[in-house]
């Protein structure tokens, strides 16, 4: 599945600086972060809206839009779906209520770092 994941990364970094008359991906770059960022909020609600009338088709459809605008604001921070994946191999095993607790260690720490 991650090459599916990195050859859509790399049509993402091709079509990134291209006409946004043509491109899809080159206009939302065009627009810059806060665009990236609305759409991920919207295919997000769309994705939840989907889930909610449980048509499988859809819930489908919705997530790859919703992962494929992740992947572009991923794109646009210079980072690789190999870069998820590889969090998500760091938490496999772990409970889940165990990594919100670390996470909230590291915050307090960092804000601690900070006063």
């Amino acid at each position: 599945m991650s090459d599916i994941l990195e050859r859509l990364a790399g049509v993402i970094d091709a079509r990134r600086a291209g006409d946004p008359e043509l491109s899809y991906v080159a206009r939302l770059f065009a627009k810059g972060e806060d665009a990236i960022l609305k759409k991920i909020g919207e295919e997000a609600t769309e994705t939840v809206m989907a889930a909610k009338d449980g048509e499988p088709a859809r819930i489908v459809a919705e997530t790859a839009d919703l992962w494929f605008h992740s992947m572009i604001m991923l794109a646009w921070h210079g980072l690789r779906p190999a870069d998820v994946l590889a969090e998500l191999a760091r938490r496999e095993g772990l409970s889940g209520l165990d990594e919100q607790a670390a996470r909230k260690s590291r915050e307090r720490e960092r804000q601690a770092g900070e006063e």
